[in-house]
This record gives structure tokens, sequence and C-alpha cells, in this order.
């Protein structure tokens, strides 16, 4: 679907709102509590604001994963069953959504969004060093894959915190290694949930384009970072400096909370 046409106006806001969501879920998650309503806001029926905000979506999480499989942070052999049961629940996710009824999907996404944002405010801290697994392969992969993977399919924003909680309190991961690994859950559900979105035409392309250019772009912050670590540092070798350091930074935010993602979000709903 691309019959929604939006002025130059309302698409320079909405690339800036996916830049800048784009920078929060590089260091903290929930970019989606921004994106999501911002579509709501300038017209964007419910569903295919969903849809559109998935294509801005799987940019962002699809080179966070190539990076944690690179650096060997992930191995993807222990993880099929999970990523299978994964992209099994976004795809459900995605069909159920799209045959929700638009009024009742207008009055349930404040409710989401709010409901996520007081998650965000709340979560309690966990831990930084690893503990003992609770659930096996398949009980996992049912709770952290299917039921979050659907959960993402359907709505989406905060999936990747709760990948990561799954990880650190059912898998017994420490933090940062289950933060790795929920960005491969994350781009698994994000991939699964569009291609149905593209299936059933729900898809903004000339909007969602804007805005994945828009949530690709880096702050210059975080180019300044790479090139702190020496001027004649390949540049892979910045790419990874940075995404140590927003690693380090996600690792402390998902700790403590991130009341900041909840204050923006809100602005955006009013």
């Amino acid at each position: 679907m691309d019959g929604l046409v939006l002025g130059p106006e309302l698409l320079g806001i909405l690339f800036l709102v996916a830049m800048f969501a784009g920078f929060i879920d590089s260091i903290a998650g929930g970019g989606g509590l921004l994106t999501v309503p911002a579509l709501l806001a300038v017209g964007v029926p419910p569903t295919q604001a969903l849809a559109t905000n998935k294509l801005q979506s799987v940019g962002g999480s699809f080179s966070a994963s190539l990076y944690f499989v690179r650096r060997r942070a992930v191995d993807l052999n222990t993880q099929k069953l999970t990523i299978f049961l994964t992209l099994v629940g976004s795809v459900i996710g995605a069909i159920l959504v799209q045959h929700m009824r638009a009024d009742i999907l207008r009055q349930m996404l404040p409710l989401l969004v709010i409901g996520i944002g007081v998650y965000f405010l709340l979560t309690p801290r966990l831990g930084e060093s690893d503990r003992q697994r609770r659930l096996g392969a398949l009980p996992f992969g049912l709770v952290a894959g299917g039921c979050v993977g659907f959960y993402d399919g359907f709505f989406g924003p905060g999936a990747g915190s709760f990948y990561a909680l799954a990880y650190v309190t059912l898998c017994g991961f420490n933090l940062a290694k289950a933060t790795a690994h929920a960005k491969v859950l994350n781009f698994t559900s994000n991939l699964g949930s569009l291609v149905l979105f593209i299936i059933g035409g729900q898809v903004i392309w000339s909007i969602g384009l804007v805005m994945l250019v828009g949530a690709g772009v880096r702050s210059p912050s975080w180019r300044a970072h790479g090139a702190d670590q020496g001027s004649e540092a390949d540049p892979a070798d910045d790419r990874d400096s940075i995404f140590d350091h927003e690693l380090q930074i996600a690792v402390r935010q998902s700790r403590d909370g991130n009341p900041t993602v909840v204050g923006f979000a809100f602005l955006v709903c009013q």
C-alpha cells in the first residue's frame, strides 16, 4: 500500500523521529515507542503504521545482529530452535494484526505504547553475571521465541528488551550476552513480520524508506568516539568500537531502566 502521500515537511519530521529512535534503539531500546505514535499522528492507519515501522526497524536490527554474529558473540547453531520459533511467532502476530478492525487497533495502540513505556520505567535491575539456566531449549524457545516473537509481529516496541530479559531470567545469561542474542531474535521477528506485511500490502514504502534512512543515521558523537580511537584506525575497527561503546551503554540502561524513552513516547502520544 502506498496510497497515503505526505508532504516534505511531514516526511522530514518522520525522518528526524526515526533518526532519534534509531539512536535510542542503539543505546537502550524502545525506539518504536517514538516511531509508531509518530506514524499514527501524521494520519497513517494503525496496521500500516505497524507495517511501515517494521520496515524502518529491520535495518538497525540486521546490522546489530550481523555485528554480534561476526564477532562470535552469538552461536547460531545453539539458537536454531529459538530463532525458528521466533520466526513462527512473528508471522502469526503479523497475520493476526492484519485481520483486526482498524477502530479496535486505533484504541489499542496508545494503551500498548503506554504499557510498554511503564515497563521501561519500572523494569528491574538485571544481573551482569551468568546464572543458572531455568528452562530447557524447547520451553525457552516457546516463551522467548514464540511468545515474544508473536508480540513483536503484532505490535513490536520494546521486544528487544523482552528478549534480553528472557535470556537473563530464563537462560541464565549475563546481560551483555543476553543483549547480543536478543538482537538476533529481534531481527528475526522484524524480518518475519515485515515479509507478511509486504505480502499483505500494508507497507507504505515512500514513508518507510525515508524512515529507514533516518534510522540508519548515526549521531556525530558516536562517530567521534570511533575517531578518538585513532585517526589511522581501520574503519571496520571504528565501527566495532562504536558498537562496543553502544553495547556498554545498552547494558547500563537496561540494568538501570530507561525513563528517557518513556518521557519522549508520552510527548509523541499527546
